[in-house]
């Protein structure tokens, strides 16, 4: 299927630019900000064993997401691998699951936004209007840096992901100067003491901070080197953000008591706060730079996927019309407005707040139900298509991704059936419910665009075309 030039993405990407989305749309100092206290609610003082365990078959995906970029590069990402491994069908229920994976981790950091924006400005407590009136500038602000194009959502973040490795660094050098007998009250950890249930609680909650890195595989169409440069920056990605969590949660745990920690809304400002005071306003400043990279970051994701869908007939095709920026406009413009329309329902709709409550929490069920979909898609490629598959490198093999991917779909199902166990208890009640209903929804889904009979296809995008120096 040809490519129109005017619906082509700007090849705009170097391997830096990947590397930094991959880091800053993990989010880290947002993720241990927001879901520090559920995780030690969880498992107390041993959070870092639950971020290792569910870690392991993150970083095994961020090598599968880099052979099938090499194989299938597409700004589709993991619906597009699908529909060329496993068929139409199945794809489009793995479109489905991208979808509510990342619609619904929206909302969620709108309001976040707002509260650590008007906290760094002094407000520590404010009302409904102000937190609506961060939001929106927050939405607007997202939308801008995705609307002007690549280039600019690329220097944007590096300027926000330089913030957030600047208090990483301070961090570390206040937290470990500090560094001394345990705080009152504080966590201890032992090898023969171990809360096995809470600690697979916290890997439910901890499989929502360990991703993000998979940014660069949705931006493979618009890397000057598709085939190469798309899926190191994951790895990257990958590996930082479990490094920098092992980095710092000693000190929350060592420094700060557990009570507190599982009490706040705000582990790192607690941190800072008893820490190293002074230091507390630039973590704010921090805080605030990494939840709104999350922002733009997880939008631009599901743009380029519905961009994709969009060119397969999946979805409408005015959702994969380009701007002046060469990049698909009303797929960025439609899923922060009703990611705002969900906000100000929950704001002015109290008796709604549950519902859509659940909605959110649903998220990373479907995150995880992504990775795994993309670990079967691995198994299925590399037993039966790889052989017969175009290669653009020499010939080679696949064990080490063979038994990767085995480890990838025993682990990730193993959690996925932990969040319908522990879910309703730990998470929210009716999560289980809510999930069945999202995914029975999918199945419709399928079934409608079965029906509507679309003349789908599969766009297979010429990644030789784009390699660039």
């Amino acid at each position: 299927m040809p490519a129109d030039a005017r619906q082509t993405l700007h090849k705009t990407f170097q391997f830096v630019d990947l590397s930094s989305l991959s880091i800053s749309s993990v989010a880290p100092i947002f993720s241990v900000a927001a879901a520090g206290s559920a995780m030690v609610q969880a498992a107390g003082a041993e959070v870092p064993l639950a971020i290792v365990l569910i870690a392991i078959p993150f970083i095994l995906c961020s090598w599968i997401f880099l052979s099938l970029n090499q194989h299938f590069p597409n700004a589709g990402a993991s619906y597009h691998w699908s529909r060329q491994i496993m068929g139409i069908d199945y794809s489009n229920f793995q479109a489905w699951i991208v979808i509510m994976a990342y619609f619904w981790s929206i909302p969620p950091i709108l309001i976040p936004a707002a509260q650590f924006t008007l906290g760094a400005l002094g407000v520590p407590h404010p009302g409904t209007g102000l937190q609506i009136v961060g939001a929106t500038f927050w939405a607007l602000f997202a939308a801008g840096v995705l609307l002007f194009g690549a280039h600019i959502t690329a220097r944007v973040t590096q300027i926000f992901l330089y913030i957030e490795i600047v208090s990483v660094a301070f961090m570390a050098i206040v937290g470990y100067s500090h560094w001394g007998p345990p705080a009152v009250g504080a966590g201890s950890f032992s090898l023969s003491h171990i809360h096995w249930a809470g600690v697979i609680v916290c890997m439910v909650v901890a499989a929502t901070i360990v991703d993000g890195w998979e940014i660069d595989s949705y931006a493979s169409e618009e890397s000057r080197k598709p085939r190469i440069t798309p899926g190191w920056g994951g790895i990257i990605g990958a590996v930082s953000v479990v490094l920098y969590y092992l980095l710092i949660w000693p000190l929350l745990l060592h420094q700060v008591p557990l009570e507190r920690l599982q009490n706040t809304s705000d582990t790192l400002s607690l941190w800072a706060a008893t820490v190293s005071p002074q230091f507390l306003p630039w973590m704010r400043v921090a805080i605030v730079a990494s939840t709104a990279g999350s922002l733009w970051l997880t939008t631009f994701i599901l743009s380029r996927a519905l961009f994709a869908m969009s060119r397969d007939k999946v979805m409408p095709g005015w959702l994969g019309r380009l701007n002046r920026g060469h990049v698909p406009h009303w797929s960025i413009i439609l899923p922060i407005l009703l990611a705002m329309a969900v906000v100000l329902m929950q704001v002015f709709f109290p008796n709604m707040r549950n519902l859509f409550n659940l909605a959110l929490s649903a998220a990373g069920f479907f995150l995880v139900a992504e990775f795994l979909l993309d670990g079967i898609n691995m198994m299925r490629f590399l037993l039966i298509q790889h052989h017969s598959v175009r290669h653009h490198y020499k010939t080679h093999h696949h064990a080490g991704l063979l038994l990767g991917s085995l480890v990838v779909i025993i682990s990730l199902s193993a959690v996925e059936v932990l969040f319908f166990i522990y879910g309703p208890k730990y998470i929210a009640a009716g999560i289980d419910q809510t999930v069945g209903v999202f995914l029975l929804l999918g199945i419709f889904y399928v079934l409608w665009l079965r029906w509507r009979k679309a003349g789908q296809g599969i766009y297979v995008f010429d990644g030789l075309e784009s390699q660039e120096d």
